[in-house]
């Protein structure tokens, strides 16, 4: 990409911890990306509304709550519904091995979950975006 990638991290639902989302921010911002951080307990549609608005080409969606399957999928429909499907989704949190496999075939992918190093994170949407140039 020519420009910066721009990425909103969000936390969605009534979890209310967001160490590893503003550590994800951080490490976006220090490789040069431009971050939107969302807050605390936003829902899919104030977080799909602010991803338009903001015209980013990456959501980043953190759970510990254990509501993953509930809040994760709605994101990806409703940024498709807009129109906005070029939008990449992907997660990381607290989310068990079994539920990685559904969040996949809901258009939610890659799921980073504990003991991910932040530049994994961080060459991954560097290596997704240089083939999208």
């Amino acid at each position: 990409m020519e420009r910066k990638i721009r990425a909103l991290i969000a936390k969605p639902g009534l979890d209310g911890h967001d160490r590893g989302a503003k550590i994800i921010c951080q490490a976006l911002r220090d490789a040069g990306m431009e971050v939107i951080y969302t807050g605390l307990r936003q829902t899919p549609a104030q977080i799909v509304a602010a991803a338009i608005q903001e015209d980013v080409d990456v959501v980043g969606l953190s759970s510990l709550s254990g509501a993953h399957n509930h809040l994760f999928p709605p994101v990806r429909q409703l940024l498709n519904e807009q129109g906005a499907e070029d939008i990449l989704v992907f997660g990381g949190g607290v989310i068990p091995a079994e539920d990685i496999e559904g969040l996949k075939e809901a258009g939610i992918a890659p799921i980073f979950t504990p003991g991910t190093s932040t530049q994994d994170v961080v060459d991954f949407l560097f290596d997704y975006f240089k083939d999208k140039e």
